[in-house]
């Protein structure tokens, strides 16, 4: 039996952090990562600023993205991925879990119809621009690429996933200790699977 989920985030918000935290936990789970398909520098459009244009579909090779994710549901248990968390109902053991996790997802038709719960983690701008300031980026960010790229591109995504009525998101506080949300998630996917197997 197969169960995915999205963790979606502004940059920075701790989705990849909670998506390891999750996969110690939860039986049979695995990770994808829309990071690992970035196109190489060379590749990434430029804007009139000279901006690099990371925050949107383009600058990912999202095909190949789709192509790994559907080879591991074909096979999840190929994926040499085998957990045996505490605490793990015996009615659980059977599952196999994907957790994919990414800045910019759920707007990608092709992969809509496959997931079971979607999580958001956002974050008010001065956070979120202070947590960026503190990491090294390859390439790293010119002057003015927060304010000028990111926040604005994570504004209109977040904008369009909220006028989407048919699009179920559970948003969810980043500011919040890695703890709670690591416990809300945690403890609302293994509802979902228990409501799964009845």
């Amino acid at each position: 039996e197969l169960f995915a989920m999205f963790s979606n985030s502004v940059t920075n918000g701790g989705k990849t952090t909670l998506a390891e935290k999750l996969k110690n936990m939860l039986p049979n789970c695995d990770i994808i990562s829309q990071d690992d398909f970035f196109k190489p520098e060379s590749e990434v459009e430029t804007d009139e600023r000279g901006f690099k244009l990371y925050d949107v579909l383009d600058a990912l090779y999202m095909d190949e993205m789709v192509a790994s994710i559907r080879d591991w549901m074909k096979s999840p248990a190929s994926s040499g991925v085998v957990t045996e968390p505490q605490n793990t109902c015996d009615n659980l053991k059977n599952v196999y879990i994907l957790i994919v996790e990414g800045f910019l997802l759920y707007n990608y038709e092709p992969l809509n119809e496959l997931w079971n719960r979607r999580y958001f983690l956002t974050l008010p701008y001065e956070e979120c621009k202070r947590r960026r300031s503190t990491r090294v980026y390859q390439p790293a960010d010119t002057p003015g690429y927060f304010d000028g790229h990111v926040w604005p591109m994570y504004l209109k995504y977040k904008s369009e996933l909220e006028e989407n009525a048919s699009m179920q998101v559970d948003y969810l506080d980043g500011t919040k200790s890695q703890e709670e949300l690591l416990s809300y998630v945690y403890s609302d996917i293994i509802q979902e699977l228990n409501k799964l197997r009845e």
